[in-house]
């Protein structure tokens, strides 16, 4: 597999701060047009990973490269390549939802009548093209997430990250958006690391699930679509097999810190 077939491309990466070791030689990749889950459970070091991926830190020792570029040192060059969207919505209060979706238009200097197209363009696709003239504290927590999801996909990104996104909904409302989301990105090609702590969500959105131990790395890694045919109907015993490869890692992981103590 040639780089270019690589949106993300991570070798042999290691995080420490002080003496504790947060990711843990950890190798991955993305490829163009694929989805993938970063599963974990709290401490697992998905949002370590995640801050490598987006610019905010440089990995101990190894390389990222995010669209074949350096996400710290060529920060600039991945503008209008890399969307996010984060468990809070984080749009401005003062701007309508249109003029929210707008906004990394204006960053990137694209002319405002194409602006106000791509950004009532983008509302529709997630329903909410009635909405474009509310204000954030007119729309529900769903309704927000949507708007954040259509400013992310605005910009016609190449990888969109999402972390937690729907976490904070109610079940009904996080499953309608995993729906949308991955029509979206199947309509659009555009690829996505999806960070999340939910088994069922990880399975419902991704191609790929990989599941972290602590430190981040790699215990297990699952065709997403061979384990929903596997698992038909019993979501719950997929749940129950996911969570015990994580506990049965963290108790190996406990049982070698006594024996090297």
């Amino acid at each position: 597999m040639t780089s270019i077939e690589k949106i993300i491309d991570v070798q042999d990466v290691s995080v420490w701060f002080g003496d504790f070791n947060a990711v843990d030689h950890l190798n991955f990749h993305v490829d163009v047009g694929e989805r993938v889950a970063i599963l974990g459970r709290t401490g697992a070091g998905k949002s370590t990973l995640l801050n490598l991926l987006i610019g905010n830190l440089d990995p101990t020792s190894g390389t990222v490269r995010v669209a074949g570029k350096d996400p710290l040192r060529e920060r600039d060059e991945l503008q209008g390549i890399v969307a996010m969207a984060y468990q809070s919505p984080r749009l401005l209060p003062w701007r309508t939802a249109k003029a929210n979706v707008e906004a990394g238009l204006e960053i990137l200097g694209v002319d405002k009548q194409e602006r106000s197209q791509r950004a009532l363009h983008w509302l529709r696709k997630v329903h909410l093209d009635n909405a474009a003239d509310r204000y954030p504290n007119q729309l529900s927590g769903g309704m927000r997430q949507r708007t954040s999801l259509a400013r992310a996909f605005a910009i016609d990104p190449k990888l969109i990250f999402l972390d937690e996104s729907f976490s904070a909904l109610d079940e009904v409302t996080a499953k309608s958006l995993r729906a949308d989301f991955v029509e979206l990105c199947e309509s659009t090609s555009v690829s996505s690391v999806i960070v999340t702590h939910s088994i069922e969500e990880a399975f419902q959105i991704a191609d790929r699930v990989l599941v972290f131990g602590r430190p981040a790395r790699i215990l297990g890694e699952f065709d997403a679509a061979e384990e929903r045919e596997r698992y038909r109907g019993r979501l719950s015993d997929l749940r129950d097999h996911i969570h015990q490869l994580m506990v049965a890692a963290e108790q190996a992981d406990q049982d070698g810190s006594r024996h090297a103590s």
